[in-house]
């Protein structure tokens, strides 16, 4: 598999405001759309949020997760990864609600908690609706909040579900508690770790910083315990920590929760425009994209069969 990349596309997030772009996917045809197209142009894993379709506000309904996933199961063999992080305002068993609902075979696990700004997006001249202009003036106070005791409960769900997380590390002080929590029997190797740089009150994109964070994560768990993946927030973050991510042989994350513009003076149509760039890249290191079935082996997935959606 050395050379193989498993490519994830996140394909509408929970913290982005449509104002931003039109190109975020809001309704369930078009995150379907969307999700089924990033499949085919070498997706192996889908990471999935779901949003109200009359304003694009970040929801948690569980009816519009059903659709989602259901569809996107009928018509794609693509691994389906909803999410436990949600969006601002969202409890945690509002956002855990997935897990025990539909089984999936792997959902997102946040480690830490940690400030969140978006509210610099509003100096720019954009036609936000009053609930956007709310939503990011919001985070000037909002923490991302991930407690100790919120990933025991969310990492419990998972396992009574057979679900396998993928757990957000977006700090490196996330790693020791990520140690701390397999001191106490909650989190057991092998696992699957994302490193989520560029989200401000959190790490930035650095080529350093991924390294010390990679570096780091193998000091403390060894580095036959995990497998691990890059995902870098905004333009031009996104694709170096895709180049970046190749080159150090780990697995990489693109899409338009994290990412707007498919180059400087682009703006991204759609979410297969950001996985046709990431296919690219991993081609001029000699990588090619893993299909779902390599990416089940390599995350030890339980496969969609088992899977109540």
């Amino acid at each position: 598999m050395d050379d193989k990349v498993i490519i994830t596309c996140a394909l509408t997030g929970g913290m982005t405001v449509p104002a931003q772009s039109a190109a975020i996917p809001v309704t369930v045809d078009q995150i379907v759309e969307d999700g089924l197209r990033a499949a085919e142009a070498g997706a192996s894993v889908l990471h999935i949020h779901v949003r109200e379709e009359a304003t694009g506000r970040p929801v948690a309904d569980l009816e519009l997760f059903d659709a989602v996933l259901s569809r996107l199961k009928a018509q794609t063999d693509a691994v389906l990864q909803p999410t436990t992080g949600g969006g601002r305002g969202m409890t945690v068993i509002e956002r855990g609600a997935i897990v025990p609902r539909f089984r999936p075979e792997m959902a997102t696990l946040n480690a830490g908690s940690f400030n969140f700004g978006l509210y610099p997006i509003l100096q720019r001249d954009l036609n936000f609706q009053e609930w956007e202009v709310d939503y990011l003036e919001g985070t000037r106070d909002y923490i991302f909040k991930n407690t100790f005791a919120d990933v025991t409960y969310l990492k419990g769900l998972m396992d009574e579900a057979g679900t396998k997380p993928e757990i957000e590390i977006y700090d490196v002080g996330h790693l020791f508690n990520l140690r701390q929590l397999i001191k106490e029997g909650v989190v057991t190797p092998p696992f699957n770790l994302q490193f989520v740089l560029g989200v401000l009150g959190a790490n930035m994109v650095e080529p350093d910083q991924l390294i010390h964070m990679l570096r780091t994560a193998e000091r403390l768990f060894g580095s036959g315990n995990f497998t691990w993946s890059a995902a870098g927030v905004g333009y031009p973050g996104e694709f170096q920590l895709v180049a970046l991510g190749l080159m150090m042989g780990g697995n990489v994350r693109v899409g338009l929760e994290d990412n707007l513009r498919v180059r400087r003076t682009a703006a991204a149509k759609s979410n297969v425009e950001l996985v046709e760039k990431a296919v690219a890249l991993a081609a001029m290191f000699d990588r090619t994209p893993a299909t779902p079935a390599e990416a089940r082996a390599v995350l030890g997935l339980k496969g969609s069969e088992d899977t109540d959606f």
